[in-house]
């Protein structure tokens, strides 16, 4: 099987006076596993409708390899679709159900048999062929309805929150299934969630939608280390966000201030989308939970900032501490630690020191949160 690209050139759908996509355009390559990730309402299950075909854009143009297909009908296309709700026939076996597509494609007898079988095995349901799908737990049904997407060979395969429904274990579970049958089989995916761990662990790029819109896209690396607003920074993993005034350039990099007199560095540069930012600006410093180190209080060192434990939670792997900066309004800082760090020992009441990693910090224009 080999994956074919998609080409979609601002594509606009209007819902009355409602633009829920808005001149969207993205190349999608052969092979690659792309995601689209947005809240609710951010237009990303339309775009991928309009892909499909059960949706017809007000402009733009989508294409399928070298082919048109904007004004094609969805069982033209030729594309593979899983939705989160399975879709199967529940009166046809698991093998009838994933024969279907091939049946309806006139593909004879024993091709059908060979590839149904081929399909089952992919999906590890060899035994399963004769059962019903009421028959079957929610993630054997998932899977018979990836079979069936799969099993006529198209060139894309779009997936509509396809593990929305299940429990977090097997989600994750077949969140590495899914990855690695792409992987092997080449075909090109395009892959519709708002669950961001999700999105990160399975997509080769992901395409953050907001308002309709592309906010970013990239490999997800990228995104989560150089997001280019606030909006992405905190879709993208946990961001803590502080309004500083801008102290102006040094030689280490920009001086910012809290609100409660506290200096402290920031050597990253700026994001693109940030400008370029005037003396006293009020601006937005963003970091990371496992960017923020703690110490008890006095021993953090220059540049460190106090404050007070709030709340400690373990979690296995990791702690998070709730930590209220000393004379700053606004919400604790979420901080990760190792398990076993001596954070641990810190308890609600704890005057601690926090550091910042002075490259790990964000500066955006404080438009969009304060």
């Amino acid at each position: 099987m080999t994956g074919a690209s998609v080409t979609v050139r601002e594509i606009v759908k209007r819902y009355g006076q409602v633009t829920a996509v808005d001149g969207v355009s993205v190349d999608v390559q052969p092979g690659e596993f792309l995601s689209l990730l947005g809240p609710s309402g951010s237009g990303k299950t339309t775009l991928l409708m309009m892909i499909a075909g059960f949706e017809l854009p007000a402009a733009g143009k989508i294409r399928v390899g070298a082919t048109d297909v904007t004004h094609v009908a969805p069982n033209k296309r030729n594309i593979g679709m899983v939705f989160q709700k399975y879709a199967l026939f529940p009166h046809m076996s698991v093998r009838d159900n994933i024969a279907f597509p091939l049946r309806m494609r006139k593909v004879g007898k024993g091709e059908i048999e060979r590839r149904v079988s081929e399909a089952l095995a992919m999906v590890h349901l060899g035994s399963y062929g004769g059962r019903k799908p009421a028959q079957l737990s929610g993630g054997q049904q998932q899977r018979v309805a990836l079979a069936r997407a799969l099993v006529f060979e198209p060139p894309v395969l779009l997936m509509d929150e396809p593990l929305g429904a299940l429990d977090k274990n097997l989600r994750q579970q077949l969140q590495i299934e899914i990855k690695s049958l792409q992987q092997r089989i080449g075909v090109t995916v395009i892959f519709v969630t708002h669950d961001q761990e999700e999105a990160l662990t399975m997509s080769d790029r992901i395409a953050v939608m907001d308002g309709g819109r592309i906010a970013q896209i990239g490999p997800p690396a990228d995104l989560y280390a150089t997001p280019s607003s606030p909006f992405v920074a905190e879709f993208i993993g946990k961001m803590n966000f502080l309004p500083v005034d801008y102290l102006g350039a040094s030689h280490d990099g920009s001086e910012v201030r809290l609100s409660n007199s506290t200096t402290f560095t920031v050597t990253r540069k700026p994001s693109k989308e940030a400008g370029r930012f005037s003396k006293g600006a009020g601006l937005l410093a963003a970091v990371r939970p496992e960017s923020i180190s703690v110490a008890a209080r006095g021993l953090g060192g220059p540049g460190s900032i106090r404050g007070t434990v709030d709340t400690s939670i373990y979690l296995g792997t990791h702690q998070i501490l709730l930590i209220a900066i000393d004379r700053h309004e606004g919400p604790p800082l979420h901080v990760q630690i190792p398990a076993g760090n001596v954070g641990a020992c810190f308890a609600r009441g704890d005057s601690v020191d926090l550091v910042f990693k002075a490259d790990a910090i964000h500066l955006f224009k404080d438009e969009a949160i304060r």
